[in-house]
């Protein structure tokens, strides 16, 4: 499988925001995946007193700083605060489709490969669980629902989502797991265009 995904990212054109649409800042996230012949993602259910996305699973990640070359080195740094995972741990395969984020920003994912052994070592002030769910698990018949909701700014938006061991993966996060795979593997996961696409 993972074969199969770094041949897609190597060939895929990711869409990106133009620059009509009004965005406060930039942030990156990582979409980490083990090396096993069936891959789990990482994901942190995030701290529950955390000004923003408080209590949601989400990918680490964060808002770029002045200091980040670029938006992949922001994804990195996030990565090894969150979860004390140092970026040479790390194979970044590629990017996947800008998302505008319900705070206003324009977030990039980041797909990366890790040891299956590698260790969290969650951050306490901002990640109060870590888990891994394989990735064959959201192509099974019947796992996913499809959500829909309103952002801040009054929008509709639309994702699929999933209850995992008691985690509910939805917005932002299954978004970006349902392109990947929908891409890579053509999962067919339901989908319907984000209201900056259209």
């Amino acid at each position: 499988m993972i074969s199969k995904i770094e041949q897609t990212l190597t060939h895929y054109k990711p869409w990106q925001l133009s620059d009509h649409y009004s965005f406060d800042q930039q942030a990156g996230v990582m979409m980490l995946i083990t090396d096993l012949a069936v891959p789990e993602v990482i994901l942190t259910l995030r701290h529950s007193k955390l000004s923003s996305h408080a209590g949601e699973v989400a990918f680490p990640g964060g808002r770029r700083d002045p200091e980040d070359q670029d938006i992949l080195a922001t994804a990195l740094r996030e990565t090894h605060e969150e979860l004390g995972i140092e970026p040479s741990q790390v194979r970044p395969l590629g990017a996947l489709s800008d998302v505008l984020s319900k705070h206003r920003l324009k977030v990039v994912p980041w797909v990366g490969v890790v040891p299956h052994t590698v260790v969290e070592q969650p951050n306490p002030d901002e990640i109060e669980a870590v888990f891994r769910v394989p990735l064959s698990f959201f192509m099974e018949p019947g796992r996913a629902r499809f959500d829909q909701f309103m952002d801040l700014s009054g929008k509709t938006r639309y994702a699929p989502a999933w209850d995992y061991q008691g985690y509910e993966i939805w917005g932002l996060t299954a978004w970006v797991i349902a392109e990947l795979l929908n891409s890579a593997f053509d999962a067919q996961i339901q989908t319907r265009p984000r209201p900056e696409r259209t």
